[in-house]
Order: structure tokens, then C-alpha cells, then sequence
């Protein structure tokens, strides 16, 4: 059943004359009348309003295709346009047309419609679950917003796949090599080859082979940053560790920024099942709980900036200026300057020594395992290295897909993989265990990708032969700290060392703080990491309160 079946009660809520009228006291401009017909926002139209309909109605329509609407839904008087992205002013991804009687609503912009959600418990609750519970149909139906033509295959079509289903954002793949609009439309702008994948995006425009960042700014991820503006919390990294100190600094008045270079979730967020998640009996996909993060944080008024790389922090001669502005360095040369800036950049995949390993990335060889993995290779015999719980996970959520799955592993599971993983791994009928072994050479070429996988028995040298086409890569992580060289002080392995002075959490670098998986001695789990993402708002109020004394202190002088 879709999620419309099940709960379209929630979706399309109808609030009633007290709740309305409650409502009202957010709205952020006077009632405005709409003659029938008449567009109330269109795909694409940036920082369009919810609005609260009062009397007429409004038809909601998707992007069915290249050229076509599809009608979504008809909303009446007591109900509210829009889906998350009018949490925080994004492009929308419908349009909202007045009905035949035409209609009176009252609009409701980012920053009100958060404000009601704060300011009424009840309705806020009723609003946030209709926006998310949209999306999700949005994404379901797999229609509206962006559309990606090229070969579903391909790195690059499966690269930008891979993106806006770890943003949450829906995507229809036009297959551009078979008959229909996709080939249609390559033949009759004369596209090229070299020129796919094409992007269309929610606006209309079109773009040749974007990149991650291209396809950021085409769906309106990434804000507009303001470098004049001084932030009092700056979080690097979107991972579970980012999102809680954000959720935390915002729900407390801070004002705050999120940054980070692919997308949030971090690791965690490709994780298809943590079952070991307090509060979640049966199991929860790290996106889907990096998701209700990043709704809760732009509930609370957080920005968040993805993808958007950090280079440096900005620490000259690495001396701290009483009262002076931390900052961190953007591409470009742009600065976002904070009060206190939070290390939550987690570690980078750790990648084997094994020659010709880059030619494959995206052509076989993954660091993580989506549905959209699953679906390449359904059927097929594949293998997986590593030997911790991501692996497990992995190999839990890919075996039932595939025709055989080979797991390397160096040392016995029971070093490093949890129990409950270990038992579920030992029951699958498709899956072969290669303890002791590692890989040694990868075959195929850049056109037809990987063929084949060479592994070695680390203690007798003997090496066995798998054609095989995929290949997932769970070893590990390194930290992801190289952007503050020189500025905080580091452990032999790089991760970031904490406890100096007073605060628990607080680097060699007063105001700046490390948290998760990039700060020594941490334990490297979801749930540690957004306990230390709690944990460190207490202590940035306390830095805050250190600077603001500090600071009157010199003006006495």
C-alpha cells in the first residue's frame, strides 16, 4: 500500500475553527483573494509560502514526465498547501492552483510556519507530519521535481542518484538510449553522448553532466550564505553527531548553520538498518533517522548548507584574539563566522591499497548499499569486504537480492561484528564467509567497468578468482580532519583531541569543539554520537557565557 493509502488522513489534515483561528495569529501577511485558475506558486518558485486555505480550494499538480501535470491532491478550507521545503523557503516541487470557485488563504512563510510549529505544540505536530508524509508520496511516486535522462546504469546517472536520495529529494531517470521522451528529448535539442547525463530541473532549466554541487543549486539545497552574518553555533559535518547539536543549539535560541560537503546523514545515513538505535525496537534505516533530524533541525530554524566543502578553518598563525570571531574558509574564499564552531566532519571511507581502485569507483565498486545498489544487482554474485556492524548491515539488507555474496573479512566476526549481525549472517543461505583474506587485484576497464575480483589467503598466499561485477567496500573510516591542520591539536591516528581546559568537549582551540566519530577516544556509534551532539550545546552556552564576561571585562578596562 503507498503511504497515501495508509495515511491520507495525515497527509491532508483539516484543521478545525479553533485550531484555524489559533493558526492565524502566525500567518505572515493579510488574507489574499484568488480568482479560479489562478497559480498560487509554480515548480520550481523560490521561497513560496504555505498557505492556510479559508474558503474556495486549491489543486496541487507534480511533473508527470517532461511536458505533463499530474493532479496530486485538491485541498479545502482548514487545510495547508506545501511539503517540507516550506520549512525553509526551497524551491517548490508543485504547483498550487486555484479551484474552480476560486479560493481565500491566508500565507504562512518559512520563517511564521515554524514559529506556529513551535508556538502551537498541537498543530505543529498535526503540520510537520503532513509536510514530511508528502515528501515521502513525492518520492514515491518518483515524478516530480527533478528529471535525470541518460543510461540508469551509468556512474554518472547513478552518482546524481545517489545524491538526491540520501537529500530526500524526488527524481524520475529517462532512459535516453530507448524510445520515449528521454531519447525524444536528446534528439530533438541534439544532445550528444559526452553531454549526458541531462538534468531538468524544478524550474525548467537544463544542465550537461552536473556534479553533486550543480545539482544542488538546480533542486535549491544550497542557501544563499550570508558572510556578514555572525552565527553563534557553526556545525561541520551533517552527520547524527552535526544534526543533534544543531537540533539542540537551535531549539535553545542559538542561532546556527550546518554545513557539509555531500549530504546529511554522513555515514550513518546509508545504513539501510540500525536495529541497536535506542527507542526503535524494530529497526530503523540511518536515513530515515538522519531524515527526521534534518526536519527537526529546520523546524527549530537551523540553516543547513549542503554540499558546501569547508577548506579550512581560519585560524592565522593558529593564535586565538580574545572576542575575535572564529570563521571557517568556504570554497571561493568565503567565510562563515560563528562565536563557537562544532567538529562534527566524521571520517572519510577508508579505501584499500589495491592499484586501479579509483577507475571503478561508480562503475562497481560502492562504499554504501541503497536500494538503488540493490536494484544493479539484482540476481548477480557480489562481494563485500569488512568485517564491522556496517558490514553486517550491508550484507543483511544486500543478500537477499543477489544470487551469491561473498564476505571478505581479515579476522573471525566475533572481533568485530555484533552478535545479533553474526547470527543473522550465519543463517543466510547465499552467503560465504572468506575469513582471512583480502583483495589484491581488481579487473575490467573504464568502459565496461568491474569484471572481475582477485582475493588472497593472507596465510598460505593461494588466490582465488570471482567474476564479479560489484563490489562493496565497508573497511572503515579515517577522520575527516585534514580542513584543521595547524588550527587544533590531534592524536598520532589525526582524530581531534578534546578536554582542555574546563570543557569536556572543547578542542586546544578555545570556542571550537569536536564531537562523534572525528574526536579522539569517541565511541563510534549513532547513539554516542548524538549524545555528544546534545551534550555539547550545554557547553557552548557555557563558552558563550565565558566570552560575553570576557567581553565586558574589556570595555570596564
Amino acid at each position: 500500500m503507498s503511504t497515501r493509502e495508509q495515511r491520507s488522513y495525515q497527509m491532508f489534515p483539516v484543521l478545525d475553527v479553533a485550531q484555524i483561528k489559533t493558526a492565524l495569529r502566525f500567518a505572515s501577511g493579510p488574507e489574499r483573494h484568488f480568482a479560479p485558475g489562478e497559480i498560487l506558486y509554480d515548480h520550481g518558485q523560490r521561497g513560496v509560502p504555505s498557505w492556510l486555505i479559508l474558503s474556495g480550494s486549491v489543486d496541487i499538480s507534480r511533473r508527470d514526465g517532461l511536458d505533463r501535470d499530474a493532479a496530486l491532491v485538491t485541498f479545502g478550507a482548514g487545510q495547508f498547501t506545501g511539503e517540507v521545503n516550506q520549512l525553509a523557503g526551497r524551491p517548490a516541487i508543485t504547483r498550487a492552483r486555484a479551484g474552480e470557485q476560486g479560493a481565500i488563504a491566508r500565507p504562512f512563510d518559512a520563517a511564521h510556519l515554524r514559529a506556529l510549529m513551535i508556538g502551537s505544540a498541537e498543530i505543529g505536530e498535526t503540520i510537520m507530519r503532513a509536510l514530511i508524509l508528502r515528501r515521502v508520496e513525492l518520492i514515491e511516486e518518483g515524478s516530480a521535481g527533478t528529471i535525470i535522462i541518460g543510461a540508469p546504469d551509468s556512474a554518472a546517472v547513478i552518482r546524481l542518484q545517489s545524491f538526491l536520495s540520501r537529500a530526500g529529494y524526488p527524481y524520475l531517470v529517462l532512459d535516453a538510449r530507448s524510445g520515449g521522451e528521454g531519447h525524444d528529448l536528446i534528439e530533438r535539442f541534439g544532445v550528444t553522448a559526452e553531454e549526458l547525463p541531462l538534468v531538468v530541473c524544478p524550474n525548467g532549466s537544463l544542465l550537461h553532466r552536473p556534479n553533486e554541487i550543480d545539482m544542488a543549486r538546480c533542486v535549491g539545497i544550497t542557501p544563499e550564505i550570508d558572510t556578514d552574518k555572525l552565527y553563534d553555533v557553526a556545525v561541520v559535518g551533517a552527520g547524527p553527531a552535526g544534526l543533534a547539536a544543531a537540533v539542540y543549539a537551535a531549539s535553545e535560541g542559538l542561532s546556527t548553520i550546518v554545513l557539509d560537503e555531500l549530504a546529511y546523514g554522513g555515514q550513518a545515513g546509508a545504513s539501510n538498518r540500525i536495529e541497536n538505535y535506542l527507542g526503535f525496537p524494530t529497526g530503523i534505516s540511518g536515513h530515515a533517522l538522519a531524515g527526521r533530524a534534518f526536519n527537526q533541525a529546520l523546524k527549530f530554524g537551523a540553516e543547513i548548507a549542503i554540499p558546501l566543502a569547508v577548506q579550512r578553518l581560519d585560524c592565522p598563525e593558529g593564535k586565538t584574539t580574545p572576542g575575535r570571531p572564529l570563521g571557517v574558509v568556504l570554497a571561493g574564499d568565503q567565510r562563515v563566522h560563528a562565536r563557537t564552531i562544532v567538529v562534527a566532519s566524521g571520517a572519510r571511507y577508508r579505501r584499500p591499497d589495491v592499484e586501479r581502485l579509483g577507475m571503478f569507483e561508480g562503475k562497481g565498486v560502492s562504499y554504501w548499499a541503497t536500494p538503488i545498489e540493490a536494484r544493479l544487482c539484482e540476481g548477480e554474485e557480489v562481494a563485500l569486504v569488512g568485517g564491522g556492524n556496517s558490514a553486517g548491515q550491508g550484507v543483511v539488507f544486500l543478500a537477499p537480492h543477489v544470487n551469491h555474496l561473498h564476505l571478505i573479512v581479515r579476522r573471525p566476526l566475533e572481533a568485530t561484528m555484533s552478535r545479533y549481525l553474526i547470527d543473522r549472517i550465519r543463517a543466510l543461505p547465499n552467503v560465504t564467509i572468506h575469513v582471512g583474506s583480502e583483495i589484491v587485484t581488481l579487473e575490467g576497464d573504464c568502459q565496461s567497468g568491474l569484471t572481475g575480483v582477485v582475493f588472497r589467503d593472507r596465510a598460505d598466499g593461494s588466490t582465488r578468482h570471482f567474476s564479479i561485477r560489484f563490489l562493496f567496500l565497508f573497511i572503515g573510516a579515517d577522520p575527516n580532519a585534514g580542513w584543521l591542520a595547524g588550527c587544533v591539536e590531534t592524536d598520532d591516528n589525526g582524530f581531534v583531541l578534546t578536554g582542555h581546559g574546563r570543557l569536556a568537549l572543547e578542542t586546544s582551540r578555545p570556542g571550537v569543539f569536536a564531537i562523534g566519530d572525528v574526536r579522539s577516544g569517541s565511541v563510534k556509534r549513532v547513539a554516542a554520537g548524538v549524545g555528544e551532539g546534545a551534550a555539547v550545546v550545554a557547553q557552548i552556552h557555557q563558552a558563550l557565557a565565558a566570552q560575553a564576561s570576557s567581553g565586558s571585562n574589556e570595555m570596564g578596562r
